[in-house]
């Protein structure tokens, strides 16, 4: 039977398994699928070592994403402009990589009724997170992609990526009297005790907010936007579940249902 893997550090709270286990009961495919610890150091040998024992496919997860794009023979599109992989398609001697994050967020806007053409889009911050997620946002044909950072190096940086776009990078400081239809939290404010980087003045009743997080409760980011008026509130599970069915369908050929899968982890929660 075909093996996959998540690997990361830590991956103990690693929801994938149970992701790819409904996937596969839901399609009729049979697998297993597992998570691994893998230690720092150890990745590019441990990947190898999964290539000699005809593993088909791996999710990767922090703090690994750059180092499974350096070991890739392939890249698409996707993954190289993110240059970071979290999904490894392993094909005889061929170790394809692939970043399917930006896909599972758009497709969860859009299974929300969350249109982006033509649409004002921020997002904040400018790490590993953004960076998956521009490339597919950006054919959506957005009328403006706005990316706030601390530092304006790292946003720059992305924008650099794309230069048949007009990506418009700013600090958090500069947010105070801009005007969007959606805010992307792409930042791991709040979780951590850091203040939110946004200025409640932006947010209307009408401005959508996604958080790339999500929890049993809101996720401080979307407490913060509900206290400033949005009605419009959408944390990231089906961003988590839509990820990983683009990773099964580069994997198995099959296109998962989604919403049953979130559905049946928003009951777990």
């Amino acid at each position: 039977m075909d093996q996959y893997f998540v690997v990361g550090n830590p991956i103990k709270q690693s929801k994938s398994p149970t992701i790819h286990q409904l996937f596969a009961q839901q399609t009729k495919q049979q697998l297993n699928y597992d998570k691994h610890l893998i230690e720092q150091g150890d990745f590019y040998q441990t990947i190898m070592q999964f290539k000699n024992d005809n593993i088909k496919g791996v999710n990767v997860t922090a703090p690994f994403k750059e180092e499974a794009f350096e070991l890739c023979d392939e890249l698409s599109e996707f993954a190289a402009k993110a240059g970071a992989v979290n999904t490894l398609i392993i094909d005889g001697d061929k170790i394809k990589g692939d970043n399917t994050d930006g896909v599972g967020l758009v497709n969860d806007l859009l299974n929300n009724q969350v249109p982006l053409k033509g649409k004002r889009i921020l997002i904040l911050g400018a790490g590993g997170a953004a960076k998956g997620v521009v490339a597919p946002i950006l054919e959506h044909q957005p009328s403006q992609l706005i990316i706030a950072n601390r530092t304006l190096k790292r946003a720059q940086d992305i924008a650099s990526q794309y230069p048949d776009n007009i990506i418009n990078v700013v600090t958090f400081d500069q947010l105070e009297d801009m005007s969007v239809d959606v805010v992307i939290n792409a930042t791991s404010a709040g979780l951590n005790g850091q203040s939110l980087p946004v200025p409640a003045s932006i947010i209307t009743t009408s401005v959508i907010c996604y958080d790339m997080t999500y929890g049993k409760e809101l996720t401080p980011f979307l407490n913060f936007a509900k206290q400033a008026g949005s009605e419009n509130l959408i944390d990231g599970l089906g961003m988590l579940v839509g990820q990983a069915a683009q990773s099964f369908y580069l994997w198995r050929g099959v296109m998962p249902n989604v919403n049953q899968v979130v559905a049946t982890l928003r009951a777990q929660m």
